[in-house]
């Protein structure tokens, strides 16, 4: 399906008629699930570009406005839900436009920072009520769960990688995770804490977005990053001011090790193939270093 600024004009001018003056502008990049456009100045438009990312949009709608009373960062405002369409046939929303420009466009960050600013918001995340919320599981893509889900995955990658990486050290990584269970109570988890995902004002993080892949069950797909973004010093930061336990660790070093595998044996799924293998690469140094 072509999802593009005409589309979404023709969707804003069918069901939301106030906003059909309002200017429509790609975002780029855009994200993966959703493609995102600019609406005027204050709003923007995300629409799934996959029906396996439609069910994402009610349950945003639902729990951002509760997420939002509690954590200390910006998080989106959901203001309009769009209505599945014979042009489009999936749910759609309407959001309030966040300034900051994504980590992953800003060259250099205070990274010691950038993990305090994290503690700070995913510590608070953790605190939001979870009754009723939705449970790790397919909706999520399985973050929130344990990441053996993704063993056939992991095992197929070490396949294609052996001897183009350190399979070896590779595969005891994940041998510890898989040797952990999940003993503590359920949180709210983000599921893609990510540069792309981060938004930054005056160094800082301000905001965080896209919950898609968001829920409530085991953190550890949210410790990731300590791997994918932060360096030694930063992570030290980041792990001394969350209050998981080792196993918990253990299990977001997997997580981190699954995407960076995936990426390593094909990265024809990004936006940029040969910088993502580059810094996949680099991901992966990092995490078996810090196993040793």
């Amino acid at each position: 399906m072509e999802i593009d600024e005409n589309l979404v004009r023709r969707l804003i001018d069918a069901q939301f008629p106030q906003w059909r003056g309002s200017s429509i502008r790609r975002v780029v990049p855009g994200g993966w699930d959703n493609r995102t456009f600019r609406l005027g100045e204050d709003l923007l438009v995300r629409l799934p570009s996959a029906d396996g990312y439609a069910a994402a949009e009610a349950k945003e709608q639902r729990w951002l406005p509760v997420i939002a009373r509690v954590v200390p960062l910006a998080v989106p405002e959901p203001v309009a839900l769009g209505r599945p369409s014979s042009e489009f046939d999936r749910p759609w929303s309407v959001y309030r436009w966040i300034d900051g420009t994504p980590a992953g466009s800003v060259s250099e960050i205070d990274l010691a920072a950038l993990a305090a600013d994290l503690v700070r918001f995913l510590t608070a995340l953790a605190e939001v009520d979870s009754q009723d919320a939705p449970a790790a599981g397919p909706p999520s893509f399985w973050r929130g769960a344990h990441p053996r889900v993704y063993d056939d995955d992991v095992q197929r990658c070490l396949a294609q990688l052996e001897g183009k990486i350190d399979s070896g050290a590779a595969r005891a990584v994940w041998t510890d995770a898989m040797n952990t269970e999940i003993t503590s109570s359920p949180v709210w988890f983000h599921g893609d804490i990510a540069p792309g995902n981060l938004l930054l004002r005056d160094g800082r993080l301000s905001a965080v977005i896209d919950f898609g892949t968001s829920g409530v069950g085991d953190p550890a797909c949210d410790l990731a990053i300590a791997w994918t973004v932060l360096d030694h010093p930063a992570r030290a930061v980041f792990r001394d001011g969350m209050p998981w336990d080792e196993a918990t660790w253990i299990r977001g070093r997997a997580w981190a090790l699954w995407k960076t595998l995936l990426t390593l044996a094909d990265p024809s799924g990004t936006h940029d193939p040969v910088g993502e293998s580059r810094k996949s690469q680099l991901v992966l140094d990092r995490i078996l270093a810090d196993k040793q």
